[in-house]
């Protein structure tokens, strides 16, 4: 490791100051997190990691419409993979506050690359069901719950806290380039060579992932929260009922997952009996909500500050569910491509915003804990939602099943916007920010 010069040494003086205080020093450039070697590296391998991931799952709607023809069923196993994240995500909280994240990280990843593999082998073979699919859906699932807020919460150990902004937008940045490149080239593999060859590269994905893990440089950690696991959980839940912005962001975000978010659960459904796009449409559709995304991750990258964020949350979940309302009676192709962008725009800038405000004003000693409650809204609840979409396109249809979705989330979007002002006050009394960002809601 190269001796530390000037710029860590400036670095440590801003990482040791108010956390508030820090995201007024830091510079504008979207970029500037990867200047940490060890962010690099997760950068890279959680990048190719991710285009796997995408293409799995374009892959694997796919493959239960083609066996099954049911939107219910596409509903069900969507369901059985959030179900754990729902159940188990608070312990996988709790564990990356008490043991070493990079370890967390590295045994998880080898049991996606476990899974990832079976479903190829059972593809390939042809052998694949819908009740292995269930089964495995089930793994990936109790394994996200323990990975997810290890995860996010892990990129606080390779960057200063003035960088999370950057961090966290640029993690957004890379989710949703793979979001544009993974399903892009999953239709055409599933068109030319089936669903099996998108899991067995998706399985390879994870050997990137896991060798960047390894590659980084980690400086020894302080000793994590000890204690009994209920008392933790207490502390933690307290924290987040008793701070109006914790409970606000946190409320939007079940309403989104719930009703906003499982709209891609009938994606398959628009592409292939609305829309009569195919595979390849699908995959288009996918990418087209990556682009707006895309745009709405660098937006959040180039902060070096809170300011104003709470406003442009509220703003962000209404785009979201205008977004759905347009896509949802949408004929043509084209201005249903146009709306994926808006409602990937709508949904990263949301989501990336509650992230941003509450990694940013979080206690480090709470910072797994209240991450995992978040993880568990943004992506656990979404069971709720996909069981509700997919129960919603059955017995009335995708189309109504969307809008519904959009006007509950523009509604959402107005009562975040009544919040606010309280938000604002307690900031404040509580001098959570310095002077000049005192409006950061």
């Amino acid at each position: 490791m190269p001796l530390p010069g000037p710029a860590d040494e400036r670095l440590h003086r801003i990482d040791s100051l108010h956390p508030a205080r820090q995201l007024t020093l830091t510079t504008q450039s979207p970029w500037r997190a990867l200047s940490h070697r060890n962010y690099a590296l997760f950068f890279t391998g959680h990048g190719l990691s991710l285009c796997g991931t995408w293409m799995q799952s374009l892959a694997l709607a796919w493959l239960v419409y083609r066996l099954t023809g049911s939107p219910f069923l596409l509903g069900v196993v969507e369901f059985v993979a959030r179900a754990p994240i729902l159940v188990f995500s608070v312990l996988g909280g709790l564990f990356a506050d008490r043991w070493p994240r990079r370890r967390l990280l590295i045994i998880a990843q080898f049991g996606l690359l476990l899974q990832a593999a079976a479903l190829a082998a059972l593809t390939l073979t042809g052998r694949v069901t819908i009740e292995w699919i269930i089964a495995l859906a089930i793994l990936i699932g109790v394994i996200s719950a323990l990975e997810i807020p290890v995860r996010q919460s892990f990129v606080a150990d390779l960057v200063p806290r003035a960088d999370i902004p950057s961090a966290i937008g640029l993690n957004s940045s890379l989710f949703n380039v793979a979001r544009i490149i993974g399903p892009s080239a999953a239709g055409v593999i599933v068109a030319v060579a089936g669903e099996g060859l998108c899991f067995l590269l998706n399985a390879l994905s994870y050997l990137m992932i896991l060798a960047c893990l390894f590659a980084m440089r980690l400086q020894p950690q302080p000793p994590r929260e000890g204690g009994n696991a209920l008392t933790l959980l207490i502390e933690a839940f307290r924290y987040a009922w008793e701070t109006p912005h914790v409970r606000a962001v946190l409320a939007v975000t079940a309403v989104l997952s719930i009703f906003a978010m499982p709209y891609s659960t009938l994606l398959p459904v628009f592409a292939q009996d609305i829309l009569k796009s195919g595979p390849g449409g699908l995959g288009a559709l996918m990418a087209a909500s990556g682009v707006g995304a895309l745009l709405a991750a660098f937006r959040h990258a180039r902060r070096g500050t809170v300011k104003g964020l709470g406003r442009s949350i509220a703003r962000s979940v209404a785009l979201f569910g205008i977004g759905l309302l347009i896509f949802s009676w949408s004929r043509s192709f084209w201005l249903s491509a146009a709306a994926m962008i808006t409602i990937g725009y709508g949904m990263v800038s949301s989501l990336a915003g509650t992230n941003i405000l509450l990694q940013s004003l979080v206690p480090d000693r709470l910072r797994g804990r209240i991450v995992s409650f978040f993880t568990t809204l943004s992506l656990g609840v979404t069971v709720f939602g996909s069981l509700l979409a997919g129960t919603g396109a059955t017995y009335a249809s995708a189309s109504w099943t969307l809008t519904c979705g959009g006007v509950v989330t523009i509604i959402s979007a107005a009562l975040f916007w009544n919040a606010l002002p309280a938000i604002r006050r307690h900031i404040h009394e509580h001098q959570l920010l310095p002077a000049e960002e005192s409006g950061a809601a």
